[in-house]
């Protein structure tokens, strides 16, 4: 029999960045005891952005059995039913386009007054999704996106309810690298600037970048050796279906005090957490903006998503991802403001980030 906090070994599964493993064993809150991602697992991670206040949450689980994570696209749903997501019409946001393209005049105000260089504005979709089983597939979800919107953070976390541990259910097909720790150093890959095409990538678009890779590079010198974080890679633009991101690469050497896993993530996440890209600089005014603009919490979008094994770790910035609780799916959308905004454009980019998602989970967009 299990013991309390335990799980039969098959219940729960996780397939996120390359790492997979079924069978939760337990769960733990990552701003009380971050130390904990040091003992064994592997360890899968989500953590809202939102800070406690508007209920967000970190938290790990650890799983019992290591799995080959293959081909995410190959197989057919776990429990062999096809996925069967909301209708196209059954989805609502949060903000409206008029409310959306005010919070962009709003956000460019404050950047004239000085608060503020740049600010993400973003907006949750929401849609009804009950299940006959009690909770939708998953699974049947990510294979769906992995095949027509193939990510190299994309997966699936799924505890469910009946597995006696704090359940949780993300599918991701997130394209961003919040942090790879790898041979005792630690990687970003932010994305700033967004298009259809690479021509349609403005002068706005790489400002914004390079403004943000500025501040993932003061992030990362908090713990980082002095004089080893560098830019290695600015402005790459990299191809995605449906659209292009430009996107850089910050890396450093931890330092040797923090090359203890105990000691490494609560400092890690007390320095980088939010993940730049997704709130804005300076990020503490960006935070407080966002706080009064936006009407509902972000929950996973734009916070962190990943695996912690050992001195090795992957995490992506949680966006392109769905979340499902209390018969409702969720899907993040946003775009970053900055004085060079036309707030028609940065609507039409939040609509752009979501168009092939949310057709890809309505089922009006084949894989």
């Amino acid at each position: 029999m299990p013991g309390p906090g335990r799980t039969s070994p098959r219940q729960g599964i996780a397939h996120l960045a390359g790492r997979a493993a079924a069978g939760v064993v337990e769960v733990v809150d990552l701003r009380r005891a971050p130390e904990r991602l040091a003992e064994p697992g592997p360890w899968f991670v989500v953590v809202d952005f939102d800070a406690p206040a508007r209920g967000g949450r970190a938290r790990a689980w650890r799983f019992a059995e290591r799995l080959d994570p293959g081909d995410l696209s190959a197989a057919g749903p776990a429990s062999g039913r096809a996925w069967r997501g909301p209708s196209a019409d059954a989805w609502t946001s949060s903000m409206d386009r008029a409310r959306y393209e005010a919070a962009v005049a709003h956000v460019r105000a404050q950047v004239r007054e000085g608060e503020v260089y740049q600010a993400n504005v973003c907006r949750v979709l929401s849609a009804p999704l009950a299940d006959p089983g009690g909770e939708p597939d998953a699974l049947a979800l990510a294979r769906r996106l992995a095949r027509g919107n193939p990510a190299p953070y994309g997966g699936v976390l799924h505890v469910p309810r009946a597995s006696g541990v704090d359940p949780v259910w993300v599918v991701s097909a997130s394209p961003e690298l919040y942090l790879r720790v790898s041979g005792g150093t630690v990687t970003s890959g932010p994305i700033k600037g967004t298009a259809a095409t690479p021509d349609g990538l403005t002068a706005k678009d790489r400002a914004e970048n390079v403004m943000i890779t500025d501040l993932v590079r003061n992030d990362l010198q908090r713990v980082c050796e002095p004089g080893t974080v560098e830019v290695t890679d600015l402005l790459a633009v990299e191809q995605h279906p449906g659209l292009v991101h430009l996107v850089s690469t910050v890396a450093g050497r931890v330092r040797p005090d923090l090359h203890d896993p105990a000691a490494l993530w609560p400092a890690l996440l007390d320095a980088t957490f939010p993940p730049a890209s997704v709130s804005g600089a300076p990020k503490s005014s960006a935070l407080r903006i966002i706080d009064a603009l936006e009407p509902e919490p972000r929950g996973p979008y734009c916070g962190a998503v990943g695996w912690v094994d050992g001195d090795e770790a992957v995490l992506a910035v949680g966006i392109r991802t769905f979340w499902w609780s209390d018969g409702v799916l969720r899907f993040g959308t946003g775009a970053g403001i900055t004085w060079g905004s036309d707030p028609a454009r940065e609507w039409e980019e939040t609509e752009l980030k979501a168009r092939r998602l949310v057709g890809l989970a309505s089922g009006t967009l084949e894989p």
